[in-house]
């Protein structure tokens, strides 16, 4: 029996909570899955798993086990690593994921300039704008813009991205100037597509504090991109990130409205799963692109 193999079906068991999830990431029969750990609970003469229709749990000596075989799991991995040079010159596949719109304008440009400097690493640049699980996507680095839940991932700020409210001057003519985001709900809007609703948009409040909540009504739900070139089209007025419309607004074809009102700018961070001894092309990448982002988030957040 390999031990190493047998050790990472237990782990992704316990880590994915049961078989079939297990064997779906790992890309083998559940049968095959279940049979090696069986195998390895023979070979220990334990029970480590505790099977039941709805879920696994562990016995006290998986518990103990897992802990063991995810610190020999890491060694492993780690020597590998070293022995193939990676801690030592920078070389391999990197995979990074970014918003797809972010991505493409400011991340891909720095991309671009590292594999320039560093021949011996390859990127896979995932552009999307939902959040992949770092460790079972298999992802090395991301950009995330918002605020980050508590987890076990190393982050990295390197900016912030408001949220801003903005419309065509044309469109303002017409509609006139919201004083107030309470104006919104009677004004056309473009929302762009996320997983929350787009029908409740969240203002501070400058005088009193707290949140000031706008039901409306869009007229229009696309993409952020599409979002941005509808706003300047002058089909309604839009809340979005300013990296999405700040170069409209410098070309005189978007005007922001109620910035008083903006919340406070979510943070934008580079961030990585946690592990040992980061391997060289991470911390390469990590050197190579946070101070790059720093100053393309300065420049954005310079104005208008």
């Amino acid at each position: 029996m390999d031990r190493f193999e047998a050790m990472a079906m237990f782990l992704a068991a316990v880590d994915r909570g049961s078989l079939s999830a297990a064997a779906r990431a790992l890309g083998v029969p559940v049968p095959t899955l279940s049979r090696k750990v069986a195998d390895l609970e023979g070979r220990l003469g334990t029970t480590l798993l505790i099977r039941t229709t709805r879920k696994l749990s562990l016995t006290d000596a998986g518990i103990a086990y897992a802990a063991a075989a995810r610190r020999i799991l890491e060694q492993v991995e780690e020597a590998e690593r070293s022995a193939a040079g990676e801690f030592q010159v920078p070389r391999g596949e990197l995979v990074v994921t970014a918003p797809l719109l972010f991505g493409r304008l400011h991340v891909l440009p720095v991309v671009t300039d590292f594999l320039a400097q560093f021949p011996e690493i390859n990127i896979r640049l995932v552009l999307g704008d939902s959040n992949v699980d770092l460790i079972e996507g298999q992802i090395d680095m991301a950009v995330r813009i918002g605020s980050l839940p508590d987890s076990g991932l190393i982050a990295t700020r390197v900016g912030a991205m408001r949220v801003v409210t903005c419309a065509s001057p044309a469109l303002i003519g017409a509609q006139g100037l919201p004083a107030t985001p309470a104006d919104l709900a009677r004004l056309p809007c473009v929302a762009a597509a996320t997983p929350q609703a787009a029908l409740l948009w969240r203002f501070r409040d400058p005088a009193r504090g707290g949140t000031v909540e706008v039901p409306v009504r869009p007229r229009l739900v696309t993409t952020a991109e599409a979002a941005a070139d509808a706003v300047v089209a002058g089909v309604g007025f839009a809340r979005l990130l300013h990296y999405q419309v700040v170069r409209a607004v410098r070309a005189g074809g978007l005007c922001l409205v109620l910035e008083a009102y903006e919340r406070e700018a979510p943070p934008v961070h580079l961030v990585h799963a946690a592990q040992g001894q980061m391997p060289l092309k991470m911390r390469r990448f990590l050197d190579f692109a946070a101070p790059r982002l720093r100053r393309v988030l300065g420049e954005i957040a310079g104005g208008p």
